[in-house]
């Protein structure tokens, strides 16, 4: 099961952004009565979603890596870089984008920044998943064989 964890967490973290960013948030601005009331409640999903990042990217990098030993998993040395960058956008888009779409500085500009940052950190969170899959495969692979000698 702990050779596991590493997909969960991903799978979560992936999730998360797909079903707050791309089905939720686009429902609150179809059937909500006004623009203004969509907007405040996808910025507090939206900070909530960047918790959930945060929470998954440090489980994942807490869990890179054997106890006691220097290199890590083989899943976590293609993903350390998406992991450690999708950690980024989720903080950067909350502290530095978000503030400035709530005081509706330039909403066109920042609005769009925090959709590509957004989007990035999706597929960060994606090459994450995908790295640890592969990772599950392996080991999935590997115990099928042990299993026929």
């Amino acid at each position: 099961m702990r050779h596991r964890l590493p997909a969960l967490v991903a799978a979560l973290w992936w999730g998360s952004l797909t079903t707050i960013g791309f089905l939720v948030v686009p429902l609150l601005f179809a059937y909500l009565p006004s623009p203004s009331i969509a907007g405040n409640m996808a910025a507090r999903l939206f900070a909530a979603q960047t918790w959930v990042a945060v929470a998954c990217c440090l489980v994942l990098l807490l869990i890179s890596r054997p106890r006691n030993a220097v290199a890590q998993y083989p899943w976590a040395q293609g993903a350390m870089l998406f992991i450690l960058g999708g950690l980024l956008l989720a903080l950067l888009n909350q502290y530095g984008v978000a503030p400035r779409i709530v005081a509706r500085q330039d909403l066109r500009l920042w609005h769009s920044m925090g959709s590509v940052m957004y989007v990035l950190q999706w597929g960060c969170a994606l090459v994450v998943f995908w790295h640890t899959l592969r990772q599950e495969t392996a080991l999935t692979e590997s115990e099928g064989d042990s299993t026929s000698v």
